[in-house]
C-alpha cells in the first residue's frame, strides 16, 4: 500500500492561491453588483476551481442546473404553499426535467437551487429570489471558469 504524501506543497499553495483569487473577485463583483446574497457567488466559485471535475463540465453542470431549479423553485413556491409534498414533488421534477433535457451531472445542482427557493424564507417574490439565485450562482461560475482556464491547477505528482 502506498502512502499519498500529506502537507503543503508548492502545488497544494498555488491551488489555494487560485481558490483565494477566484472567491475575492466574485465576492467583490457581487458586492459591486449590489447582489442581495452575494455569498453564492464566491461559493460556486469554489465549487469550480476545487472540482476534480474538468472546469468547463462542472461550470455548465452547475449553470444548467441552476437555471432548471431557479425556474422549478420559483414556480413552485409561486403557486403552492411551503409543504413537504409539494417540495418533494419540485425535487421529482428537477430530475425528470434534467434527465429530458440530457442535462447530466445538473440535477444536483437543480435540487439544490430549488431546494434554497423553496425552503428558505424569502421576503421577495419566488420569481425574484430564483433570479437573483441564478446570477449570484452564475457569476460565481463565470469567475471561477475564467481562472481555472487562465490558471491552470498545478500538475501533482
Amino acid at each position: 500500500m502506498t502512502r499519498k504524501k500529506a502537507g503543503l506543497t508548492f502545488g497544494s499553495g498555488i491551488d489555494a492561491i487560485r481558490t483565494t483569487l477566484a472567491a475575492i473577485l466574485s465576492l467583490l463583483l457581487a458586492r459591486v453588483l449590489r447582489l442581495p446574497e452575494f455569498y453564492w457567488a464566491p461559493i460556486s466559485s469554489i465549487v469550480i476551481i476545487q472540482s476534480t471535475i474538468d472546469p468547463l463540465t462542472i461550470s455548465w453542470q452547475r449553470f444548467a442546473g441552476t437555471a432548471v431549479g431557479a425556474v422549478l423553485g420559483a414556480a413552485l413556491a409561486a403557486l403552492f404553499p411551503p409543504n413537504a409534498i409539494a417540495y418533494g414533488a419540485g425535487i421529482l421534477a428537477c430530475g425528470v426535467v434534467c434527465a429530458l433535457l440530457r442535462l447530466d451531472g445538473a440535477y444536483r445542482f437543480a435540487a439544490i437551487t430549488l431546494s434554497i427557493v423553496v425552503l428558505i424564507a424569502h421576503t421577495r417574490p419566488a420569481w425574484i429570489v430564483g433570479l437573483h439565485r441564478f446570477v449570484e450562482v452564475s457569476l460565481g461560475i463565470a469567475v471561477g471558469l475564467a481562472v481555472a482556464v487562465l490558471w491552470r491547477r498545478p500538475k501533482t505528482t
